[in-house]
């Protein structure tokens, strides 16, 4: 007579023993069970912390929800900033010469900071629709627009190409004073 071991419970069946390749393939699934779990951890984690970047014309067409850290960027429009009072708090639109957004700061801006200057602010829109900056970072060349600045310009169709851009953008391109001065009008 063969030697049969009966299952745990005694149900009448033969008990067998997993083949290394089953073995293998639970070990591969369960292990891509739980990269899969730790992926979608770290994507909801980090998900809080994504910042959007949007030029005042995308921030005008879709208005984020109110409270949503977003950034925007484009030049200081000329003979908007204000300062009111002694507490720090201060005025200015920027634009990317299609559409201009009223900037709410209140804070020490940074020494390059000036009208007709690029800058890129983080910050969220209120429930009155204020944008609230909470970070101004201003240019720091000359000629150097920010990436995003830069391309967010080029779409309004008010960039001028030029071979002397010095900044850490590849694009090439330049706004000048003339560009400026003509979406004024």
């Amino acid at each position: 007579m063969t030697n049969i071991k009966l299952g745990e419970a005694g149900a009448g069946f033969p008990r067998r023993s997993m083949s290394r390749k089953t073995r293998r393939l639970y070990l591969v699934l369960v292990s891509l069970a739980l990269l899969g779990a730790a992926v979608a951890l770290v994507l909801a984690a980090l998900r809080q912390d994504i910042v959007f970047f949007l030029s005042p014309t995308e921030l005008a067409a879709k208005p984020p929800a109110p409270g949503r850290v977003i950034r925007i960027g484009g030049l200081v429009e000329q003979g908007s900033l204000q300062k009111l009072g002694s507490d720090g708090v201060v005025l200015f639109e920027v634009t990317d010469l299609r559409k201009a957004i009223k900037v709410r700061y209140r804070g020490i801006l940074p020494d390059l900071f000036r009208e007709g200057q690029g800058v890129v602010i983080e910050g969220a829109v209120n429930e009155q629709g204020e944008f609230i900056a909470s970070e101004v970072l201003a240019k720091h060349d000359e000629k150097y627009l920010p990436p995003e600045v830069a391309k967010a310009l080029k779409a309004s169709g008010r960039w001028q190409e030029s071979g002397d851009q010095t900044g850490s953008t590849s694009s090439g391109g330049n706004v000048t004073a003339n560009n400026q001065e003509s979406a004024a009008q």
